[in-house]
């Protein structure tokens, strides 16, 4: 009896003691990126102005330049891989990369998959791209009419079971804009923040407006995997020190965005970063 009592202690100890070795072994990601020389962040490439590609084809933008930021800081150098919401997380939980930083709304669900970095660093609403001809002026004007959005997007849902749109989910942006242009949806539920981006290119959306009351403002957070302490701790102060000293301010008039209250209210609230 006392044999077999000593044999379950001891697998009892020896399950907990692996269990801390796991642990560590998340804890030191960053020991593990420095040793490598490399950060790799996963970023939307087809999302203007937040992650997208140039005429190059080199991922730039808001998101991009904020990872550069956490590389320099990191002191290695900076890898982009591409993402989409319909993977991005599951690239975060595989170990593709070791940030995700693309324009991810924070969601409950979305904390019980991947470890949501807090503060925020951005945040926008939900709207529609639509022709100017289509004439909405409210959320139930889309009834019963087909509507673009991205899979993996979080307000198609809403935008289908509220508003009772018949949503047309595509992979990227380039899929939908082509849809969109086609006649194959009267208008892209999308984040405002984007939207706004996507009109500020007179030449292609003239066009085009972004007709509806902004509607669920939600925050975006940047993420890295379950237990990833260190790593958690030392992007969560870089993400206090962007919004203190100008940094997310910066970059929105950098790439045309007009100054949003979200990033003007958090510049605020980290006056120890000024």
């Amino acid at each position: 009896m006392c044999k077999r009592l000593w044999k379950t202690s001891l697998l009892a100890f020896l399950t907990a003691a692996t269990g801390l070795v796991a642990i560590a072994s998340h804890a030191d990601a960053v020991d593990d990126i420095k040793k490598r020389g490399k950060l790799i962040v996963g970023s939307k490439a087809d999302y203007k102005p937040y992650g997208f590609r140039d005429s190059s084809g080199k991922i730039v933008g808001i998101e991009p330049d904020l990872a550069a930021h956490l590389a320099k800081k990191l002191g290695v150098k900076l890898e982009l891989v591409p993402v989409v919401s319909s993977n991005r997380m599951q690239f975060l939980q595989q170990g593709k990369i070791d940030v995700l930083l693309a324009t991810m709304s924070i969601t409950s669900d979305r904390r019980k998959v991947v470890w949501i970095l807090d503060p925020a660093y951005y945040s926008s609403g939900t709207n529609i791209l639509a022709p100017k001809k289509a004439n909405f002026t409210k959320w139930e004007d889309l009834r019963g009419k087909p509507v673009c959005g991205i899979q993996g997007a979080f307000y198609n849902k809403k935008t289908a079971e509220v508003y009772g749109a018949e949503i047309v989910a595509f992979k990227s942006t380039p899929e939908v804009y082509t849809a969109l242009k086609q006649g194959r949806c009267v208008g892209f539920v999308y984040d405002d923040s984007s939207i706004m981006g996507t009109l500020a290119d007179k030449a292609d959306w003239a066009d085009y407006e972004m007709p509806l009351p902004t509607i669920d403002e939600t925050p975006w957070g940047m993420a890295v995997r379950f237990n990833e302490y260190r790593l958690y701790g030392m992007v969560s102060e870089e993400i206090q020190k962007w919004h203190g000293n100008g940094t997310i301010l910066e970059e929105e008039k950098k790439w045309g965005v007009k100054n949003t209250p979200f990033a003007e209210e958090m510049h605020n609230k980290y006056p120890e970063w000024h």
